[in-house]
């Protein structure tokens, strides 16, 4: 069984794209082309690195969503290994699609091809930041990280103090799952070197800040219209990355989650 795909977006329901639209904007996001593949209103926001699918629809979300070709064969294989799906669509006349969640219930998507236009991976951060981390919460990190282990089998980096922390490589970005109490929902961690920019556009446009929210010791939480949560950090709250040989790690990785 290979990966889970290539990382696509962050996929939220917005009730109300425009205003999700504008909140993104103002920070410095850029609105990018999409395709014609959802019939519902649709709308992606990019920072070069991450991006924001603002969709107008019910569904479980926030849902972390991959690209995976062939996915209709990559979904036998992952039944063979155990994995059960919340929902599968796999026909020649729709567009290809199903959905798992992983053992704390965060929904993941995956998407036989993309949904917007590639995105420019320049240098362009938002007023946010360099976003580092997608992180999860989770009840038991070594639990959860025997669900996400077999699809994302890179760790990046561990922690077991003050609060236990793993982050792994799930399809190009960086995942974390954190038993932090603070944490209540998944959110994006950026590393935010200008505080003061990003302090007067907060003021400038009356955004709703909660200041040292108690999570890994940022100086600052913002909430996007749709209940996204944008946590600021002055240095990545793991340190920096670290560099380990290929074999060792996957060895380590199977000793870590075997049953």
């Amino acid at each position: 069984m290979s990966g889970i795909g290539r990382f696509l977006e962050f996929g939220v329901r917005t009730p109300d794209i425009v205003e999700s639209l504008h909140f993104y904007k103002v920070l410095g996001f850029v609105e990018l082309e999409i395709g014609d593949v959802w019939s519902h209103k649709y709308a992606v926001v990019s920072d070069g690195v991450l991006c924001i699918g603002l969709h107008d629809r019910v569904f479980d979300a926030p849902a972390i969503t991959f690209v995976q070709p062939e996915l209709a064969r990559h979904a036998r294989s992952m039944s063979d290994h155990g994995f059960e799906f919340s929902f599968m669509r796999l026909d020649e006349d729709v567009f290809n699609e199903i959905g798992l969640t992983d053992r704390d219930g965060h929904t993941i998507t995956m998407l036989e091809a993309r949904t917007f236009h590639g995105v420019d991976e320049d240098d362009n951060d938002s007023l946010c930041g360099t976003w580092f981390e997608l992180t999860l919460p989770a009840r038991d990190v070594t639990r959860s990280a025997r669900f996400w282990a077999p699809i994302a089998p890179v760790v990046l980096s561990m922690r077991e103090e003050p609060t236990v922390h793993m982050r792994f490589d799930a399809g190009g970005i960086a995942l974390g799952l954190s038993e932090s109490i603070a944490l209540d929902t998944p959110s994006l961690c950026f590393k935010c070197r200008d505080r003061a920019a990003l302090s007067a556009l907060i003021e400038q446009h009356g955004m709703a800040c909660e200041r040292f929210p108690g999570f890994e010791g940022a100086f600052c939480v913002l909430k996007a219209p749709e209940g996204t949560p944008l946590y600021m950090f002055d240095e990545d709250f793991l340190g920096e990355a670290y560099e380990v040989d290929e074999g060792s790690m996957e060895t380590g990785v199977r000793s870590l989650f075997s049953d």
